[in-house]
């Protein structure tokens, strides 16, 4: 049994600095789904090469964090492997099912732990303050001065021939109406376009870095070419002035 408490603890550990590493790079700019797929990409050791991989190795703080995560990666999974051989053992040497239960439900609680929002959301808020008050980190709450609440959400969105907005200038698109600004182009040669304007084209293969409701980033996604397209961007134009209406009235 004090194997398995031990494979516990350095599982939990392991999701400790992952998430610690997590909102660490979120500070240096990165998204939070980049950030977090990097995090647990380097703690692994799995190595994943990605426009994204290299961000964070031209970048000399982000390239810092990830190099600790290599060492303590490491570290981890030897203690990880060592901890399950000694669980092994321990289970041939009494009963099968009360040890098997325990390991299993110790690593269903951490997973419902790891998934919780509000876990998530109290633990972001304490690393934050603890990288503000011992690191010289760039803390910067950018979620709050981008005000991502009731909503609202910075999202990437690649673009495919088919879609509504390939081959059209941002001035033909009207995205403003909707309640959808481009913050930023990643062009597929490796360029990127920063606070694009009206004559701006958007191309197929070119990466958006978008600002706007979930659920309209969503459609926008999904939204296709022709017609049908521009019925959805009407209704998205036509949703848009009913909430800018609200808030004039409240």
């Amino acid at each position: 049994m004090t194997a398995i408490v031990s494979l516990l603890v350095v599982l939990a550990l392991s999701l400790l600095v992952t998430r610690v590493a997590t909102v660490a790079l979120t500070l240096t700019g990165l998204s939070r789904e980049t950030a977090r797929f990097q995090a647990r990409s380097a703690f692994s050791g799995v190595g994943f090469t990605t426009s994204e991989s290299e961000q964070v190795v031209s970048h000399p703080v982000r390239r810092r964090i990830v190099l600790l995560l290599m060492l303590l990666g490491n570290a981890g999974v030897v203690s990880a492997l060592a901890s399950l051989v000694l669980s092994a053992i321990s289970l041939e040497r009494g009963p099968l099912w009360p040890k098997l239960a325990a390991l299993l439900g110790g690593v269903a609680f951490l997973w419902a732990v790891a998934a919780s929002p509000w876990v998530d959301r109290w633990l972001s808020r304490l690393i934050r303050w603890a990288l503000a008050r011992w690191t010289s980190l760039d803390v910067q709450d950018y979620a709050a001065l981008l005000n991502l609440a009731g909503g609202y959400k910075v999202a990437e969105l690649q673009v495919r021939p088919e879609d509504w907005l390939a081959g059209r200038k941002l001035s033909e698109l009207r995205l403003r109406d909707e309640g959808v600004l481009v913050l930023g182009i990643q062009r597929a040669d490796g360029t990127y376009v920063g606070a694009p304007r009206g004559w701006t084209e958007i191309h197929p293969g070119d990466t958006l870095i978008l600002y706007g409701r979930a659920e309209l980033l969503s459609e926008l996604d999904r939204r296709c070419s022709g017609a049908e397209g521009d019925r959805a961007h009407a209704a998205a134009v036509a949703a848009q002035r009913e909430i800018l209406k609200r808030e004039l009235e409240s």
